[in-house]
């Protein structure tokens, strides 16, 4: 015989009809185009409801709920999209295999001198360095990209790439400068989507801190002195020590008058101000107290739930005991484990800062005074982000093992048609010791 025929098993057949299935899945149409809530909102939903999200061991995952707003993480943004990613079944229906979201915000990406210590409008007035120079903050044009999902079964078949394009052609028709996205550092598939496949960099790594709720309540030191801040004064406050940090959104104000945002507190030490009331912003910041710390708390429980399931039972059982003896024992003050195993919402806590030697203690204070009113919400936890080496880090609680040590964010410049400014390239930057986190984004 010239050949050999070979006799196919029943493994060659299995074989054979995937990749005759993965042909067929290539060959169809995917559209990608502008989300549709009145028709898509509860396709949307089912396929968000098969992905993961977080941080992953294995053994449990992290799972979102929306409450039936797919756009909520985006809607409070100055402008925001959100595609989907559509193809064509055997049977004419159309399915729903991935989607993407998108916002344009505009933010600080550096700071330069300037004789009057004023930017353009005239908000932000900046304080002195030692030279007796004044800082303005450069502004630029960010767009932000979050919640990327490809089904689990259209994976790889360059859907998730098509996705981004789309979006990143949205942005730059937009004004968008620069574009940026957060995603695990271990996470390897999209790392290498954005930095290998979209010509991303890696840029900074902030720590995602979370602290559980007790059943009990914090005890604040009587040595601390809390004010809750006018709004209007809160945002002067901002716009005069903090809008030259990295990323400060320019519409601070949005968000501050946004009824998802819970108030904004500082801390001194107990008799820094002779009266028990807020002695105002101006007068604050002609003579400020040798040490402060202030934070905001935005209300995410209305926007989003979440829940960690695949815990095993052993688990399950151990964090219910450590909740019963806190609720029997309160004044012992046990760490319990919130009920994180069925939809919780959380209090996320942004715009940190603080100056002084004592700035770490009372922000401490501050997180403790946060965790009662989350606690009084019914919140299962408390989050933040915040610099690496951001030194107020010290003294923000938080359980390790449900915080992210080092959050990768990634960045991207759009176009090379538009001017570096002061600043140059904000690609090439090195980091500062701050960021700020905008909230509307979480």
């Amino acid at each position: 015989m010239d050949g050999m025929i070979k006799v196919l098993g029943w493994d060659d057949l299995m074989m054979m009809k995937k990749m005759l299935r993965d042909v067929s899945k290539q060959e169809r149409v995917i559209v990608i185009r502008e989300y549709d809530e009145e028709k898509d909102k509860l396709n949307v939903q089912e396929m968000e409801r098969k992905c993961e999200v977080g941080p992953t061991n294995g053994e449990t995952s992290l799972y979102t709920d929306d409450l039936g707003d797919p756009i909520s993480r985006i809607r409070h943004s100055p402008t925001f999209l959100m595609l989907v990613a559509e193809m064509e079944m055997d049977n004419d229906q159309k399915e729903i295999v991935g989607l993407i979201r998108g916002c344009i915000k505009t933010v600080t990406c550096g700071k330069k001198l300037t004789r009057n210590g004023k930017n353009g409008n005239g908000n932000d007035i900046i304080t002195s360095n030692i030279q007796g120079n004044k800082f303005v903050p450069v502004y630029t044009k960010l767009a932000y990209i979050l919640g990327l999902r490809v089904s689990s079964s259209h994976r790889r078949m360059g859907i998730g790439l098509k996705l981004v394009t789309r979006l990143e052609n949205w942005f730059a028709e937009n004004g968008a400068e620069y574009s940026y996205m957060a995603t695990e550092k271990d996470n390897e598939a999209s790392v290498k989507l954005f930095t290998e496949r979209c010509g991303y960099s890696k840029f900074r790594v902030p720590s995602v801190l979370v602290q559980p709720v007790f059943a009990h309540r914090i005890r604040i030191s009587k040595r601390i002195q809390i004010f809750r801040l006018p709004t209007s004064e809160a945002e002067k406050l901002y716009r005069a020590r903090f809008s030259t940090t990295e990323f400060f959104p320019r519409d601070i104000d949005s968000i501050l008058n946004n009824t998802l945002n819970q108030g904004t507190y500082l801390a001194v030490p107990h008799g820094t101000f002779p009266s028990s009331s807020w002695p105002g912003t101006d007068k604050f910041l002609c003579n400020p107290p040798e040490s402060w710390s202030i934070l905001s708390i935005w209300n995410t429980k209305e926007v989003f739930m979440l829940e960690v399931r695949g815990a095993s039972r052993t688990r399950r059982a151990l964090a219910k005991t450590t909740r019963i003896m806190d609720r029997a024992l309160p004044w012992l003050g046990i760490p319990s484990v919130p009920q994180l195993f069925r939809p919780f919402g959380s209090h996320f806590l942004y715009g940190l800062g603080g100056e002084g030697p004592a700035s770490v203690n009372l922000m401490k204070g501050l997180c403790g005074f946060a965790h009662n009113l989350a606690k009084e919400s019914g919140c299962g936890v408390v989050a933040t982000e915040v610099s690496s080496c951001d030194p107020l880090r010290l003294g923000i609680p938080n359980w390790k093992r449900l915080s992210l040590e080092e959050d990768l964010w990634c960045i991207k410049r759009l176009g090379e048609d538009y001017s570096d400014g002061s600043i140059g390239d904000w690609t090439k930057s090195p980091p500062g010791i701050s960021i700020f986190v905008d909230p509307r984004q979480v």
